[in-house]
């Protein structure tokens, strides 16, 4: 009987453990900008940098840096092919080489909009190749993989006033080879058009992988110029 309880009590210490090393019971932070620089009536380019961390502006998570070609196929229809630079520490209380990843990534994408009613509905179809190293390039523990997944998010958007929005997404992610899902966010922010291309959205993310669960605030600046030169009369 006290071998078993002995047991139960280091399992649950061990559990504790395990919890507290990843961070679940912090809040987190990402600090974001997106932008959509337009370059022509069908052509624009997408910019991305993310600062991710596992508590509140500290204790580094991922810096992750986007871009891509967008064809804008109508004012609802946008088809992207793009590449990505992903790097990450994947501990919580102290960083490890060893555990460290850095990522190149090529992206297709797709996104769909329409409208019903004050609402704007989002479509967003993303299929990636990730190619990971982990671990230092001298070591034995160093490793290389590739990668394969598909992501769907569905965004809503809900005008408040002409200066004041709300933003809702829930975004899955399902890996093309085994262990089908990957992890789950869901999203909601309140957002403000600073000036005419230019607006700020502050909101919560719930992240869910199969085995954690993180909170997230989002600070994101999107900065969406048009470039195309002005027809001088």
């Amino acid at each position: 009987m006290k071998k078993k309880i002995a047991l139960l009590l280091l399992t649950c210490m061990i559990t504790t453990i395990t919890a507290q090393e990843t961070g679940e019971d912090k809040w987190g932070s990402w600090h974001m900008y997106f932008g959509t620089n337009q370059i022509s009536e069908k052509w624009s380019i997408h910019t991305e940098a993310q600062l991710r961390y596992y508590e509140q502006g500290k204790n580094f998570n991922q810096l992750l840096l986007r871009t891509g070609a967008n064809y804008h196929i109508n004012p609802n229809t946008v088809a992207t092919m793009g590449y990505g630079y992903i790097t990450t520490d994947s501990t919580f209380e102290e960083p490890t080489d060893d555990l460290d990843s850095r990522e190149h990534r090529i992206f297709e994408q797709f996104i769909l909009k329409n409208k019903v009613g004050k609402f704007a509905f989002e479509h967003r179809y993303r299929l990636e190749q990730r190619f990971i190293q982990t671990g230092d390039p001298d070591d034995l523990n160093f490793s290389k993989s590739t990668q394969h997944r598909a992501r769907y998010r569905l965004q809503v958007t809900l005008p408040l006033n002409k200066k004041v929005f709300l933003n809702f997404y829930d975004e899955i992610f399902l890996n093309l080879q085994n262990n089908v899902f990957g992890q789950n966010r869901l999203y909601g922010a309140i957002g403000f058009h600073v000036f005419k291309n230019t607006s700020l959205q502050i909101g919560y993310l719930k992240n869910h992988f199969p085995t954690a669960h993180f909170d997230r605030l989002q600070i994101g600046v999107f900065f969406n110029p048009d470039l195309r030169k002005k027809a001088i009369d």
